[in-house]
């Protein structure tokens, strides 16, 4: 078996760790954990799944010290950016124990056998079941939040399913200390060894979907791995869903009254948006739609001067930078013009300068509308409102979009650039940035393709509907039914006999 190695990437230092790639032997009896595990899960019911969450979420702010120093040593990030990220995954557990103490989520319906129009009809009552083990994909850009303890795991542990987590390369021993707070948690609830474990190398992420005990997979990362990722699924004989958050270029457009009211504040959210992390955000806004005119020339003059003034930021590994440096390049050869790009010193590691381009509205195209993952963003200079139709369908569908409006423009213009990035998004921002996803009930972090599932969400509390499936029960006995299905339950709201019962606590 291969050692897995580490890398720091603000010096480039690459180092092997305690850490082994997974062999197909070690998968197999991960996936037989898994099994016990599930029934472990299941027996704990709603109420003791919450308890385990809430211990988790306790078990990272215990461990956080040592989590966020790890994670810093691998990713750069940075310890108050990573700190926020690490409350973020705790939080993201304790929402979940709300919502399985809520209850909802289960759709519980009822129908009492009855006589209708169409006849006799049978008693039915129906309800959401967990699909089973889950296959977790670490994100290189959130070693925490979209990682070993993201909402992925947090959502597929409160639908009752264990999880196998991929470790991501970019940060192993990150993904392991966090593996470890979570199982310390299990096993002071005395669970067994299954509720999670963690895989490490790309074999071991293809064999892990390719096997039979494996119900769902969980993805937020580039098209290219989640293709590889379907390709390993569409072996198995049986079909399973793979719920990815892919790439997105998540525009704005700026109007002309937004920008002569509060340009310089907008300047200062756009460079705080794309450059944020090291534009290494799936959020990242990488096409701004700025007017051509003198309120848009002061507006695009201040982004200009922050962007000149700004240090280097360092990304995630090498894969990324050489994406980030080839796609800068073909943005230039389509067409377009730098606008800043500030000098930096020569560096280790994987240290680049942020860049702020510009095209005329005439001249968008498909490769100028690609997203450039990592600090770049492209200004549109436009003419007239009208224009921005035709442009805005060049742009392929994203995560978000996002309209800057101010007390004069005129309220039909913003309702139809609103119906048209709602046609080509999963979330309307007004006023705002994409950057900063709220972890909260009404959230949804999704969109048409490039999103693998627009029905689904991988933020917020129904992100936990990836990870169950629809069972009914005709004519059940009392005695087998989940207590959530049994008359005089009334823990959770239920629609009974056609009627919405809220129920109580």
């Amino acid at each position: 078996m291969n050692v897995v190695s580490t890398l720091d990437p603000r010096n480039g230092q690459r180092r092997e760790t305690h850490l082994r790639e997974t062999s197909d032997a070690e998968l197999e009896s991960l996936a037989t954990l898994a099994a016990t595990a599930g029934q472990w899960l299941a027996d704990l019911g709603r109420s003791g799944r919450a308890r385990l969450l809430d211990a988790v979420a306790d078990a990272l702010d215990a461990d956080r010290a040592d989590l966020v120093a790890t994670a810093d040593s691998e990713t750069g990030l940075g310890l108050a950016r990573l700190d926020a990220e690490l409350t973020r995954s705790a939080t993201q557990f304790r929402m979940f124990a709300d919502v399985l103490r809520d209850g909802g989520y289960l759709e519980a319906a009822i129908d009492h056998a009855a006589e209708t129009v169409l006849g006799p009809a049978p008693d039915v009552r129906r309800m959401l079941v967990p699909l089973g083990a889950v296959a977790v994909f670490g994100a290189s850009n959130f070693p925490f939040a979209f990682s070993v303890a993201g909402g992925d795991t947090a959502s597929a542990l409160a639908a009752g399913c264990p999880v196998i987590a991929k470790a991501h390369p970019s940060h192993p021993l990150t993904s392991h200390a966090s593996s470890q707070a979570i199982r310390r948690a299990v096993r002071d609830m005395d669970g067994p060894d299954g509720v999670l474990t963690v895989v490490y190398g790309e074999e071991a992420g293809r064999s892990l979907v390719r096997h039979p005990a494996i119900r769902a997979a969980a993805l937020t990362g580039s098209v290219g791995a989640a293709r590889a990722i379907q390709a390993a699924i569409d072996e198995r004989t049986d079909p399973i869903p793979l719920y990815g958050e892919l790439s997105s270029v998540n525009p704005i457009v700026v109007l002309p009254s937004a920008a002569a009211e509060r340009g310089g504040r907008i300047a200062e959210g756009l460079f705080a948006s794309f450059t944020g992390s090291g534009g290494q955000l799936c959020t990242k806004p990488g096409l701004a739609f700025i007017p051509a005119s003198p309120v848009g020339d002061q507006l695009v003059d201040a982004l200009r001067e922050q962007v000149a003034a700004a240090a280097g930021v360092v990304l995630l590994n090498e894969r990324i930078q050489d994406a980030f440096l080839a796609e800068e390049a073909a943005l230039e050869k389509a067409g377009a013009r730098v606008l800043a790009r500030p000098r930096i010193a020569a560096a280790d590691g994987l240290t680049v300068a942020p860049v702020l381009l510009e095209v005329d509205l005439t001249e968008l195209s498909a490769t100028l509308a690609d997203e450039c993952f990592g600090p770049a963003m492209v200004v549109v200079r436009y003419r007239q409102a009208g224009d921005l139709d035709a442009a805005l369908a060049v742009v392929p569908p994203s995560l978000t979009g996002a309209i800057h409006a101010g007390p004069d423009d005129d309220r039909a213009t913003v309702r139809r650039l609103a119906d048209l990035l709602a046609a080509r998004s999963g979330r309307l921002v007004f006023d705002g940035y994409p950057t900063g996803v709220r972890v909260s009930w009404a959230q949804h972090h999704g969109g048409p393709w490039p999103s693998t599932n627009s029905l689904h969400t991988s933020v917020g509390a129904t992100s936990i509907r990836r990870f169950l499936r629809p069972l009914a029960w005709q004519g059940a006995p009392d005695w087998l039914l989940p207590e959530e299905l049994r008359d005089g339950f009334t823990g959770i709201p239920r629609r009974v006999d056609g009627l919405l019962d809220p129920g109580r606590p």
